[in-house]
């Protein structure tokens, strides 16, 4: 069963480990900038709760790669990290960009058929509540 958990923050030791939770809406196709080969592919996840958020996240250079497997409509866990910057522009003026950043992505979906569920017990034979009570606690 999938669970309605959006966000996922682990605190392990001094490091943060964030994940999203959800299906997949859109994957884009991977860009290329500059001359230097910096690659960016982008990927929507729509969390399944009571008010659906839709999140743009970004896998970068060979973190691409990563998406390649993975279609729409596919139930996923990402890692992702913050990412954020500042720019000033040619007029002097100070701007602030955030980021979600993709580094690990895992399918939620189930493999193959379920496992039935194991048979009942069998009723307990001969159970005499008279019998002494030798344990030493």
């Amino acid at each position: 069963m999938f669970s309605n958990t959006k966000y996922v923050v682990l605190f392990v030791s001094k490091q943060i480990f964030m994940e999203v939770l959800g299906r997949i809406k859109h994957i884009y196709e991977t860009k290329e900038y500059g001359s230097n080969g910096f690659r960016k592919r982008e990927l929507v996840v729509t969390t399944e709760e009571q008010y659906p958020q839709h999140l743009l996240l970004e896998f970068v250079q060979d973190k691409c790669d990563l998406l390649n497997s993975f279609s729409e409509n596919d139930r996923v866990k990402v890692g992702i990290n913050l990412r954020g910057r500042e720019w000033q522009s040619p007029q002097g003026e100070t701007k602030f960009f955030n980021s979600i950043q993709g580094w690990r992505i895992e399918s939620l979906e189930q493999s193959g058929t379920p496992e039935p569920p194991p048979p009942p017990f069998d009723p307990a034979e001969n159970t005499n509540t008279e019998a002494p009570d030798d344990l030493p606690f």
